[in-house]
Parts: C-alpha cells; sequence; structure tokens
C-alpha cells in the first residue's frame, strides 16, 4: 500500500528530469507490478467490507491522526487526506497514472492482480512530504484485520518482473527491483526497492509495508538520493507514532 502524492517541482533544473520524467514509470508502474499493501486491488463485496470495518475499529480521522506530523529535513506537502481508501487524491492520482504507462512485460501488471484484493471502502489516511532535492516521502495508513495484513506481507514480487522497461508516451525507463521481506519493522514488514535509468536521470524508489495494531502503512521514498536505511528509519518513526496515537 503504499502511494504518493505528485511531485513537487524540484528545487534546481538538473533533477526535473529525474523527478518528473521517470516519476510516472518508477511509481505507478512499481505500485502495479508489486503490488505494494493498500495500492492495488479490486474492492470486496459490502460482507467483506463490513467484516473489515468491524475489525479493524479506526476511523479515517484517527488514522489521520496516527500519521507522521513532520519529518526532520522535509516540509509537508499540504493537509493529510483521510476517508476510504478508494477515495484519497493520492490512490485516485495513481490510478490515473497507471493508465498512461505501457510494459514490455504486460503479464508483469498484472501481478497484482492475483493477490488479496483491498477494500476500497476501509478507513486510511495518507501524508506527503517533500524536500529541496527533489526527494518525496509518503505516509499511507490503512485500516485492516490483521489476517489480511499478513497477507499483505506475504506479497512477492514475480522472478519474472524483477527487471522491466515502461514507456509513457514517447519516454522509456528500465527498472530494476531489489525485494527484502520478512523484516522486523513493526509487527513484521517488507521493503522493495526500485532503481530506474530513463535517459540520463537515475532515480531510485524505496517502499516499506508494514504491520501495525489492526492497520498496514506503507513508507515510501522516492528521489535521486533515496536510500534503503533512510525509508525504514522513517517507518520505524511511522509505527512508534501509530502505536501511540491508535488505541
Amino acid at each position: 500500500m503504499s502511494s504518493r502524492s505528485p511531485s513537487p517541482p524540484a528545487s534546481r533544473a538538473s533533477l526535473r528530469p529525474a523527478v518528473r520524467g521517470a516519476a510516472p514509470a518508477a511509481v505507478a508502474v512499481v505500485m502495479a507490478v508489486v503490488g505494494l499493501a493498500g495500492c492495488g486491488g479490486g474492492s470486496q463485496g459490502g460482507g467483506g467490507r463490513r467484516a473489515a470495518l468491524a475489525l479493524t475499529g479506526y476511523t479515517s480521522d484517527q488514522l489521520k491522526q496516527a500519521l507522521l506530523g513532520e519529518i526532520t529535513g522535509y516540509q509537508r506537502a499540504g493537509e493529510p487526506d483521510s476517508g476510504e481508501y478508494g477515495s484519497l487524491k493520492g490512490i485516485q492520482n495513481f490510478a490515473q497514472l497507471q493508465r498512461q504507462v505501457s510494459l514490455d512485460k504486460p503479464r508483469c501488471a498484472d501481478a497484482a492482480g492475483a493477490q488479496p484484493a483491498v477494500d476500497q471502502a476501509a478507513p486510511a489516511a495518507l501524508a506527503s512530504f517533500n524536500r529541496g532535492d527533489g526527494q518525496v516521502v509518503t505516509e499511507t495508513l490503512m485500516g485492516m484485520p490483521d489476517e489480511a495484513a499478513q497477507r499483505q506481507l506475504a506479497r512477492r514480487v514475480p522472478s519474472g518482473c524483477l527487471t522491466f522497461r515502461t514507456r509513457v508516451g514517447t519516454q522509456s525507463a528500465e527498472h530494476r527491483v531489489s525485494e527484502f521481506p520478512g523484516g522486523t519493522i513493526g509487527r513484521g514488514s517488507r521493503t522493495v526497492g526500485v532503481s530506474t535509468i530513463s535517459g540520463t536521470s537515475h532515480t531510485r524508489a524505496w517502499y516499506v509495508v508494514l504491520r501495525g495494531r489492526h492497520c498496514v502503512a506503507t513508507v515510501s521514498l522516492f528521489g535521486p538520493n533515496a536510500t534503503r536505511e533512510e525509508v525504514e528509519q522513517l517507518a520505524r518513526q511511522a509505527y512508534d507514532r501509530s502505536e501511540h496515537y491508535l488505541p
């Protein structure tokens, strides 16, 4: 589940191709292919929806309160969004962006489809932060029963989709995926990294999907200097805050 708002303008012109050019391929496609928790899958039926809400017990306002409020060195990009998962602007933007992207391995676009569906009506909240060098952090927090949350951690990138190419309009990009399951952040986590080369630009995206108490958080870090160490540190901070604010 992970998701992100549109990237803010970079403060330096040299970074603009990396952030603007690679973002559609590096983020929208990877979210579809990798199937991060809360960022793919169709909606469940009414019975599953009621069961999910009954087992989580959190409202979107509670989840919004539990989001990271500040990150050292970053500025928050507007107010956090909250409501039903499928109604969040960041999630809708992703869906629109994905429709603009074509893959050299079309089967990889459906890789998330075989995984457990995400309830589009589940309570959720999302916040984004940016830094002057074009780096973007996004946290998505989604109420989810523990059993469903564990299934999200068990998801894997198909071996044939660890490398792929994408095209958005006239611009193409190459992607290489690294996956690190079995993490110990929160009540279990997995980390996914994507390295993207588009023309002369080289950008990186890292995602941590982690379990909390009746919720799943996805913390993403995108930019030319994104690292696994930083995104996992942010994920630990996100978990600590959610444990403090969610009963």
